[in-house]
């Protein structure tokens, strides 16, 4: 979640992510002030694989634009919410639920005064493993929920909210949305048949580029693009560094690989390729980002605090 136009070198407060104080602090931005999103991991903390975030306008804790590689659900429980994805604005309201796919950038732009939802995620393998290899975790959804479904969910969610230990009922919840999702929701934003493809190729064969994936779906590659920009709100190219981006992240992170391996592994063509995304995306280098505290100075900002 977070509040689109708040500046990165100012001084900013907010909370917890259970909804307590956060201590105010001047968090400077110099460094990453170019960068369009931030990353910041949905999962609170390593080692957990499911998790339940609460959040009101009473709450506070918004996060500015950011991306991560858990796929997350938002599901509107009172009021009504506008969510940058990239240059696209989707507008929800009560009984809605808008999916963010791995590595798509999003944000809370405007939010009514009574607003309340669940934000709902799963690390990228175990939603992979809960939906039995289906890839529509990798796609944006926004659909309407009736309102015994609704009902149900809602006290699902509820019932593991900021909860920890609670991988298996978020996996269960996680399976039901998507089922939901998929047959009984009233589809309010529909996603073109290349870009679920192109999706669903970038997850399988992440070397292909732009043409290559182009000529796996026997389409023109302006075509291919056109769409995928449409959806996603980001181009395919910039959508696909990005993963790869991701992929390093996890490959450091879990002590697999250093991060010059890292970077090839991920499918960089150079470590000097790896160094030109991280800086055009995040506006730091590697190292910046994961031996001089960058990484934890990012998952640690939030948008100003606003009480009531």
């Amino acid at each position: 979640m977070g509040n689109v136009g708040q500046s990165r070198t100012r001084r900013t407060s907010g909370v917890t992510a259970a909804g307590g104080t956060w201590e105010r602090r001047a968090v400077r931005w110099s460094v990453v002030a170019r960068a369009s999103a931030l990353y910041q991991r949905f999962l609170p903390q390593h080692g957990k694989h499911a998790f339940v975030w609460k959040y009101s306008q009473a709450i506070g804790g918004r996060r500015p634009r950011h991306f991560h590689s858990e796929p997350e659900l938002n599901l509107v429980v009172r009021g009504s919410a506008s969510f940058g994805m990239g240059d696209r604005t989707v507008t929800a309201s009560e009984g809605e639920l808008v999916v963010f796919p791995s590595g798509q950038d999003h944000v809370l732009l405007d939010a009514s005064d009574d607003l309340y939802l669940y934000a709902i995620g799963l690390d990228s393998a175990l939603s992979a493993d809960v939906l039995r290899g289906e890839q529509c975790q990798l796609v944006p959804l926004h659909v309407r929920l009736g309102k015994p479904e609704s009902s149900v969910v809602l006290d699902r969610a509820s019932a593991i909210v900021d909860r920890p230990g609670a991988d298996q009922l978020g996996a269960e919840l996680w399976e039901h949305l998507h089922w939901l999702g998929r047959r009984s929701g009233e589809r309010l934003g529909g996603v073109h048949v290349l870009t679920r493809r192109a999706l669903r190729l970038m997850s399988s064969a992440p070397e292909l580029g732009l043409n290559g994936l182009a000529n796996d779906l026997a389409v023109h590659p302006s075509e291919l693009s056109r769409h995928f920009h449409r959806d996603m709100g980001v181009t395919l190219v910039r959508h696909r560094m990005r993963l790869r981006l991701l992929e390093v992240i996890r490959l450091v992170n879990s002590g697999e690989r250093d991060v010059m391996a890292a970077a090839s592994a991920a499918g960089f063509g150079s470590y000097s390729q790896c160094h030109r995304v991280f800086h055009a995306e995040l506006g730091c280098s590697p190292r910046q980002f994961f031996f001089d505290g960058m990484r934890d100075r990012m998952q640690a900002t939030y948008a100003g605090f606003r009480a009531g």
